[in-house]
């Protein structure tokens, strides 16, 4: 709990109960949970939390560059804790996100392109999952 405790701190974020309940149900987390997700987590631990208040506090993670925010699903934002380098693939089927990890090849690690300069770069595969393919 200290970790996260730092983190909030290193991010300017107050240190509260349910800021410290959001950064638990991710940390870790390799589900790549949707604001809803979260929400129904904490919502039984703290039944006075707020969409409003998990909403804020996931942006200014993201600001932070404390966690990811995903495009990859069409009908909801997803949230990934892990914020090295890696791809992600998207299930049409069964709505599941998965890490793709990837060779530094495959993506060089750039820091411009054409004058621009890249802060994120988001890889996302979208198809059919291994187990929606044996379906």
């Amino acid at each position: 709990m200290k970790d996260e405790q730092k983190k909030l701190k290193a991010w300017g974020l107050r240190i509260t109960p349910q800021r410290l309940a959001i950064l638990d149900v991710l940390r870790g987390n390799r589900t790549h949970p949707s604001v809803e997700k979260i929400y129904e987590e904490i919502v039984r631990k703290y039944p006075t939390l707020s969409m409003a208040t998990v909403y804020n506090t996931l942006s200014k993670l993201v600001k932070g560059r404390g966690i990811q925010e995903l495009d990859i699903d069409p009908k909801k934002r997803r949230f990934d804790p892990c914020t090295s380098p890696h791809h992600h693939f998207y299930c049409q089927t069964c709505g599941e996100v998965y890490d793709i990890d990837y060779d530094t090849a495959f993506v060089p690690n750039m820091k411009r392109i054409g004058g621009h300069k890249i802060e994120t770069i988001q890889v996302n595969f979208r198809g059919k999952c291994k187990a929606c393919s044996k379906k």
